[in-house]
């Protein structure tokens, strides 16, 4: 079975917007551990409403729901590292953190391609 898929000019607009915004976020995320990330989150959650009722509004909604728990584990990392003690978990629980954030993106990002909703 052939199946094609067919992209009107709106949805291939957000579709490259939503591709731009996955490299600002992996880019903000290699250079500034994500401190960065805020704005193209805030772009985010300004082009998600544009993109209601298409796979790519989807795609809005994982890189922010990625951000937000990102920076949730960060502060339980910045909380563990305050403790002598804590030093040890918190670099082990930064290191899973940053590889769960890098997977999040790649995934995306791939899914986005083969033109995939995420599951949010």
């Amino acid at each position: 079975m052939n199946q094609q898929l067919v992209l009107d000019g709106r949805t291939a607009d957000a579709k490259n917007t939503a591709r731009l915004l996955y490299l600002v976020h992996a880019v903000t995320f290699f250079f500034s551990l994500g401190l960065l990330s805020i704005i193209p989150v805030i772009i985010n959650y300004s082009k998600r409403a544009e993109t209601e009722g298409t796979m790519v509004h989807s795609h809005h909604t994982w890189m922010i729901r990625s951000f937000w728990w990102y920076v949730v584990w960060m502060v339980v990392v910045g909380v563990l590292f305050l403790t002598f003690i804590g030093i040890p978990i918190a670099l082990a629980v930064w290191g899973i953190v940053w590889l769960w954030k890098a997977y999040r993106l790649i995934r995306g990002f791939v899914d986005l391609n083969a033109n995939s909703p995420m599951p949010v």
